[in-house]
């Protein structure tokens, strides 16, 4: 997989913040080299967050966020700042362009605040930085030092004369969080190793390819010598057959949980893209203590279904019509069942008895476990997909077993 097929999931966010015109957009098509935003003397030109994704060396791939201005005003400038907060979410690392001539306002305090207490690393970047070249009374801003410390640092750029820039993408990739050593499945394998993939091709599954999750652990597998091999479910008992080794070991989509547990035999371990997923974004353990809260509904309860992407429905749509099913059934209750994609992601989860949420594939981890950890803080249970599956098809036991040191 090359740097621009890189999932967005797996690049790093860099996002830029900031007030009204102070040359966030005309900082970011300077850093890119690009005009991947609108740029104008009118204030509020960028309203809604405008992602990118592309190659940006020396860091590599990378998803840029360029955000509408955080003083906006009115009715629309408050939809337009909580949607700054929410790209915010996203952000591993985040540039705060301050106007030079203007100074740090309230707002950009506010910024910062909201860095620090998420524990971004962030940047602060006055631009326009060529007025003091310029013959005018605008005196260049010295610093005691206090505003830099181990998660900040300060840089003077000049989208105009290209002055800072290349400094400023030096000092992004500086700040590039470590990355662990993380696998979806290859440290649960030895080379060699055949692994049996089912994959099912049906009116939900992409035309002409496969999902990201099966895409990342067929390459996976193959960095670690093992053998995948991918079957649907209907051709998997007669595929096992074949064999002449047992497997060690089997991962299903989701849907097809009961049918494949039923075909595998007990002494093959069995697990989802979707577990194995969880356990790569690192809310395995949260997503299998609220699993528990699918035991504990009651009449008149809702539930909360949400994926990270947004796609088109299919009649038989995992997220709005199998686990709806599923759950109804399994809980043999009245219980009010809602949907949210994308972005939609609620704030206030309080009045719900459980959310279910998807794999976060195209989800950055800081992204993922943020919704995870948002919903505990208010004292909702989170799962996801192929936890609630495995557990409303008597197969949870099972299915983590092959994980089960993540629970640990």
């Amino acid at each position: 997989m090359g740097m621009n097929d890189t999932p967005a999931g797996e690049r790093v966010h860099i996002g830029f913040f900031g007030r009204r015109n102070a040359g966030k957009s005309s900082l970011l098509n300077a850093v890119t080299g690009q005009d991947l935003s609108v740029v104008s003397e009118v204030h509020g030109t960028t309203t809604d967050p405008v992602y990118k994704a592309m190659e940006l060396l020396p860091l590599g791939p990378v998803m840029l966020i360029d955000t509408p201005g955080f003083d906006d005003e009115g009715a629309l400038g408050e939809q337009r700042i909580k949607k700054t907060k929410q790209a915010l979410e996203k952000t591993d690392i985040a540039v705060l362009v301050v106007d030079a001539g203007e100074g740090l306002a309230d707002c950009d305090e506010e910024l910062l605040a909201l860095f620090k207490e998420r524990e971004i690393s962030f940047i602060i970047a006055y631009t326009k930085s060529d007025i003091w070249d310029s013959g005018n009374d605008i005196v260049k801003p010295e610093f005691t030092g206090q505003e830099e410390n181990s998660i900040t640092d300060v840089i003077y750029v000049s989208a105009k004369t290209g002055a800072g820039v290349r400094e400023l993408k030096e000092k992004l990739a500086a700040m590039r969080p470590d990355e662990e050593e993380r696998h979806l499945v290859a440290d649960l394998v030895k080379p060699m190793d055949v692994v049996v993939l089912v994959v099912p091709i049906d009116a939900a599954a992409p035309k002409g390819r496969l999902i990201l999750p099966q895409q990342q652990t067929i390459r996976d597998l193959l960095e670690a010598g093992a053998v995948p091999m991918v079957v649907r479910e209907t051709e998997l008992e007669k595929a096992l057959l074949k064999l002449a080794d047992k497997p060690a070991l089997v991962i299903t989509d989701s849907q097809a949980f009961e049918e494949v547990a039923a075909i595998v035999p007990e002494d093959i371990p069995l697990t989802s893209f979707s577990i194995l997923m969880a356990r790569y974004k690192g809310f395995l353990k949260i997503a299998a203590e609220g699993v528990k809260a699918l035991d504990s509904l009651k009449d008149g309860d809702r539930v909360l279904i949400a994926e990270g992407c947004t796609h088109h429905r299919q009649c038989d749509d995992i997220g709005t019509v199998k686990i709806p099913r599923f759950l109804k059934k399994y809980a043999g209750k009245d219980i009010v069942i809602e949907t949210a994609s994308g972005t939609g992601f609620p704030e206030d989860l309080t009045p719900y008895a459980l959310v279910i949420h998807c794999g976060g594939c195209m989800l950055n981890e800081r992204e993922v476990l943020r919704r995870m950890r948002f919903a505990k803080r208010q004292g909702v249970p989170v799962t996801n997909y192929g936890i609630a599956i495995a557990q409303m098809k008597g197969i949870l036991t099972r299915s983590v077993d092959p994980v089960a040191d993540t629970l640990l």
